[in-house]
């Protein structure tokens, strides 16, 4: 996909504050909004480099770091997956899917960390009561929350890579899955998710005292609940590559923004109901950002998670000494250990002009610090 011109930044400064005007944003909210206007300019400050073969000088800025902005991923979402490949199992994995009928969203606009925590928490509930039911073993997961459709539209789920093994009460691992073409019956597996989310949540709101929803939750009873299950994918490398994709995403991708005109945007959407084909959607930005807004994660919300045998509290309980030494599991995780105390060098960016120099960086850029003022008023005279 080529390069956008049109970034995130671009329509926060031009639909900004017609959004501030005719909604009320929270204060982790407008933070996000701030980072990502301000994100690689000069107000963060950054760097001079020049190329050692021509001599070009060129301005690098620092980046925001926050977790919502389409321009500070890659790098954390590199590190992750260096990091995952030296924990997983050497096994087969299954990425399973699960999904919340859209009756009950208004759950989750009125109190997200609630129903998010709820989500992961019978998520993994209902993964490990079907791996002692079916094959007696404390198996593993790692879980990722997103919250959007392709048209921003929010919709919570939940995808998770699950190994084809645990480990049983007697200390031993246990290939689990059938045959290698699926893992539980997505059927039962469906029925079990639907069960024991409704009833939590029904607990949950009798516990803080709140009888609204009613109505939702009554039609979440009468809906068709979908846990989707993919056949186990090849190796670990085929798993960690798998995971990459989906870890540090964020709702919409400064590529797919193709173009702002008038008071609309216009950005690029799969449509899977026509083969996960791309359309150009066009959509009016004071809509665009309502609904990326929505997406917004609470301050410290942790969106990746790690459960049962994936899970360091678990991993040190079970003492991964139950290893035989000699056992296929044992030479694999050896095998894949890294060295420590190896340090890779930073690699030069190669010259954007010449093609052919370094760029060497030779003076910093402090960042502009501003005195501390009202976060909403700083962001409004960002904005255009």
């Amino acid at each position: 996909m080529k390069k956008s011109t049109v970034e995130l930044a671009d329509v926060i400064k031009t639909f900004g504050k017609s959004l501030m005007c005719h909604n009320k944003l929270s204060p982790q909210q407008t933070k996000v909004l701030h980072n990502i206007v301000r994100c690689r300019t000069a107000a963060l400050g950054g760097h001079k480099e020049a190329c050692d073969t021509c001599g070009v000088i060129r301005y690098s800025y620092n980046s925001c770091r926050d977790r919502h902005c389409p321009k500070c991923q890659l790098g954390k979402q590199t590190k992750w997956v260096e990091k995952l490949q030296d924990e997983v199992l050497p096994v087969k994995h299954y990425h399973v899917i699960f999904t919340v009928p859209h009756s009950l969203n208004d759950v989750c606009l009125w109190n997200d960390k609630l129903y998010y925590n709820l989500l992961f928490k019978v998520v993994w509930e209902t993964l490990r009561s079907f791996g002692y039911t079916k094959y007696g073993v404390e198996s593993g997961a790692v879980a990722v929350l997103h919250t959007w459709g392709q048209n921003l539209s929010l919709h919570p789920h939940i995808h998770c890579i699950v190994p084809a093994a645990g480990f049983s009460l007697k200390g031993k691992w246990i290939h689990i899955g059938n045959k290698n073409r699926y893992l539980y019956p997505v059927k039962q597996l469906s029925s079990a998710f639907k069960g024991k989310f409704l009833d939590s949540l029904k607990r949950k709101l009798a516990k803080l005292k709140h009888t609204g929803f009613q109505s939702q939750i009554e039609k979440a009873y009468s809906s068709n609940w979908v846990v989707y299950c993919e056949a186990p994918m090849a190796g670990v490398n085929q798993v960690i590559k798998y995971l990459g994709q989906y870890t540090h995403r964020i709702a919409i991708s400064n590529q797919r923004i193709k173009q702002i005109h008038t008071d609309k945007v216009r950005f690029l959407a799969k449509d899977y109901r026509d083969n996960a084909t791309h359309k150009l959607v066009e959509m009016q930005g004071t809509e665009f950002l309502r609904r990326f807004i929505q997406h917004i994660l609470p301050k410290g919300f942790v969106r990746i998670r790690r459960f049962g045998i994936y899970n360091a509290t678990v991993k040190r309980n079970l003492d991964l000494q139950f290893f035989a030494a000699n056992s296929p599991f044992y030479k694999l995780m050896k095998e894949k250990e890294k060295k420590e105390g190896s340090e890779v060098m930073p690699q030069r960016r190669c010259c954007p002009v010449c093609k052919k120099g370094k760029m060497i960086p030779f003076e910093e850029i402090p960042r502009i610090r501003s005195p501390a003022g009202h976060l909403p008023s700083m962001l409004s005279s960002l904005l255009l």
